[in-house]
């Protein structure tokens, strides 16, 4: 992993409400206003998912998330973008490849790939074969980076399989994220066996779910990996559930700990040469003509 510290800030989620938290940026204002805070901070990359302004609930629309990131670039051209294409709420190819659409100064740089069905606390995210090839298809002829996302050590293999049918090309992001109650849970032994069997030429961010946030960002900033923080992930500050934490609460705990750890963070701009992506400032996704 590169020795800067990339930290992929996780601002909103599809399950924290307003109910559970207030903290939690549902409107484009507010996640808007979330995202430029923390990269007044200092982070690397923000990974978005949209929300109905009336209703609260995600959404997969296009323009909401062509406003959020209009918003973004108004004031942070370079910060890397990923949208989310979750499969936990809707099931159609055409509603989960929505932002995919974009184009111009609202192309996203990345987008969200899960490489597996898997079961949450309360829901499941269906990420059929024919639905990740789909994904990952349609990331590949527009340019857009997969990010892949990882729960389990056998999706690992499952991103190997799809470097053989030439579905996705190198150099690759992996979020393995620790903790979900179906999945590898948050210790050394898991962490250490899924970056183990990583493809070459891959860089990787850990998060963990709830309480295993903080344990598995600190490891990570340990082992010279990068972070995904967010309350997306985890909207408590404490183990004990006493205080509610806002976002820049947790960035600025990941800054205290990166510095203790003689972390520097990895600025948007060297992020996206590490990812062969595009310099940002009106251009994104990835570089067509990298080596």
């Amino acid at each position: 992993m590169a020795e800067k510290l990339v930290i992929n800030f996780t601002p909103t989620g599809m399950i924290p409400t307003k109910d559970m938290t207030p903290q939690v940026p549902i409107s484009v204002s507010e996640i808007v206003d979330d995202v430029l805070k923390a990269s007044e901070l200092g982070i690397s990359m923000v990974h978005l998912h949209a929300r109905d302004e009336n209703s609260g609930k995600p959404t997969y629309h296009k323009e909401v998330y062509a406003e959020i990131i209009a918003g973004i670039r108004a004031y942070n051209p370079e910060l890397v973008i990923c949208v989310s294409l979750s499969g936990r709420n809707f099931s159609a190819f055409e509603k989960r490849a929505d932002p995919l659409s974009l184009s111009g100064s609202v192309k996203p740089d990345m987008g969200s790939l899960t490489l597996s069905s898997l079961n949450f606390n309360a829901t499941a995210s269906m990420n059929s074969p024919e639905m990740i090839k789909n994904l990952a298809a349609a990331m590949l002829e527009k340019g857009i980076v997969p990010e892949l996302e990882v729960f389990d050590v056998g999706m690992i293999n499952y991103a190997k399989y799809l470097e053989k049918k030439e579905l996705i090309n190198p150099p690759y992001y992996f979020n393995l994220i620790l903790g979900n109650i179906a999945c590898a849970q948050a210790n050394l032994l898991n962490a250490g066996v899924m970056i183990n069997e990583l493809p070459e030429n891959s860089f990787w961010s850990i998060g963990g779910i709830g309480n295993a946030q903080l344990k598995m960002n600190s490891l990570a900033i340990a082992m010279g990996g990068g972070v995904r923080v967010g309350l997306e992930d985890n909207i408590w500050y404490d183990t004990e559930r006493t205080r509610l934490a806002s976002n820049i609460d947790l960035i600025q705990r990941i800054h205290t700990i990166a510095t203790a750890n003689q972390r520097e963070v990895m600025t948007p701009l060297e992020l996206r040469t590490l990812l062969k992506l595009e310099s940002g400032n009106g251009h994104y996704g990835r570089l067509q003509n990298h080596s």
